[in-house]
């Protein structure tokens, strides 16, 4: 157990870690805590994502739906004792469908969401039906569960940039974006005002002597330095398994690259006020006919032409005068490397652009236009069911917080929470058992992971 004299080193500066930080120094007032951090806080994985939070999630069972809506607490009250300085939203997320045929499965899906913990589903089959839309601005509406409407007219009075195809919406409510570098920034500078230190340094090794941890190696400035450590957290983002290796654990962990992009919106194709929209529909990209002979004849580029999966993406970024818009398209998720600088992808721009245009036709206008999105993105790091990895590791002392995939801005801080509780032997939530490693030498768990499905991601 970590006592007044532990000395805590936590390996990663990006959001797990600090938030970490943040629940041990700031929650429980445990001050020796040493931060790691090879390169800038927050730099790495954090702030590549499009920083948006949920607590609409799927099974089978109710624990990431009980994890999301204790760090979606965590963050409101983060947002309430800063005046809001995270700038966060509860504009929710919007589901959208042009297949009829998929309306019983949403049904189906919120109210699964409703048994697991996220709120009631309320049905809009009607004109008239008393429909609430999104606050433009702040993080305190009541509302939370899903509203379903499946009467087009009232889809195109409340959406009416959505493709007139759609017949169905399915709007989760207890859910929006912030600003996850000003989230972390409020938790590093407070960990750091009560004691916490961070070190730019690369963590090469450990010593382990007596089955135990007693020391992180470090190089900082050219030379290694030894950091003395009763307890160690591993909270190295996508380096979270090779750091794992270092004292000889490996963690059940791929890698994916995802990608966004980013434009300008000067025609407002997607208004300011949208929530988070996303396609629930596969796809053939958006091609004039003189662009689909001319790819049918090209061997290196007719692969454009095939069908794309669901799941494009995207929301207005920014406040005041900004017009910037981000799309996400995660049509390839093999597993890869973990590569820095991240690899060029041919063709993401392209394709997230015209997918994304099939939900939001006006973006197509864009398209014609020549327009070059900026590219950006990192890696998400996963276990096979998409839950994250957080508690004791095998080695005496050593600690996990990571495989957050792509929520993690929306999962540290009860991530961080419950590892300060992990470390300081204190009281743990029902959801705990669901994130420890341990999990995977249980055989009815195992078992269960082949009916999983994709874990909730986007």
């Amino acid at each position: 157990m970590a006592s007044a004299s532990s000395r805590i080193v936590i390996c990663g500066a990006g959001m797990a870690g600090i938030a970490a930080a943040y629940h041990l120094v700031v929650k429980h007032g445990h001050s020796n805590v040493v931060l790691v951090e090879e390169s800038s806080p927050l730099s790495l994985t954090s702030d590549k994502s499009t920083e948006a939070y949920r607590n609409w999630w799927p099974g089978p069972d109710r624990a990431m739906t009980a994890f999301m809506n204790r760090s979606i607490d965590l963050i409101e009250e983060i947002a309430s004792a800063t005046h809001n300085r995270i700038n966060m939203n509860r504009r929710g997320y919007l589901f959208a469908t042009a297949e009829a045929s998929k309306l019983a499965w949403l049904r189906n899906l919120a109210l699964a969401a409703e048994a697991h913990g996220s709120g009631p589903v309320r049905m809009h089959d009607a004109a008239s039906s008393p429909y609430t839309p999104s606050p433009q601005a702040g993080f305190d509406e009541a509302l939370t569960g899903a509203d379903i409407i499946t009467a087009r007219s009232l889809i195109r009075r409340h959406f009416p940039y959505l493709s007139p195809a759609t017949c169905a919406v399915l709007h989760a409510r207890r859910a929006g974006w912030m600003s996850a570098q000003q989230l972390g920034m409020v938790m590093l500078e407070a960990a750091r005002s009560q004691g916490a230190r961070l070190i730019k340094a690369k963590v090469v090794g450990f010593d382990t002597r007596g089955g135990r941890v007693r020391s992180v190696q470090v190089e900082e400035q050219g030379k290694r330095l030894a950091l003395e450590a009763t307890h160690v957290v591993l909270a190295a983002g996508p380096m979270l398994k090779p750091i794992a290796r270092l004292i000889g654990v490996e963690l059940p962990l791929v890698a994916e690259r995802h990608l966004k992009i980013s434009l300008p919106d000067p025609l407002g194709a997607l208004p300011r006020t949208a929530p988070m929209s996303i396609w629930l529909d596969e796809q053939y990209l958006p091609w004039s006919e003189q662009e689909r002979a001319a790819l049918a004849d090209d061997k290196d580029a007719s692969w454009l032409l095939q069908k794309f999966p669901s799941g494009v993406h995207g929301r207005p970024e920014g406040g005041g005068a900004s017009t910037t818009l981000l799309v996400l398209f995660n049509y390839n998720n093999q597993p890869t490397d973990v590569v820095f600088p991240l690899p060029e992808a041919a063709n993401y721009a392209e394709i997230a652009l015209r997918g994304m245009s099939t939900m939001v036709p006006a973006l197509a206008a864009y398209v014609e236009r020549g327009t070059r999105p900026h590219v950006d993105g990192g890696y998400y790091i996963k276990t096979r069911e998409n839950r994250p990895l957080i508690g004791p590791l095998p080695l005496e002392g050593a600690y996990v917080s990571g495989a957050y995939s792509g929520f993690g801005v929306m999962a540290a801080c009860a991530g961080g929470e419950l590892l300060a509780r992990h470390v300081l032997e204190g009281p743990l939530p029902d959801y705990a058992p669901a994130f420890l490693l341990s999990r995977y030498r249980d055989a009815q768990y195992c078992g269960l992971l082949e009916a999983w499905g994709d874990g909730g991601q986007l």
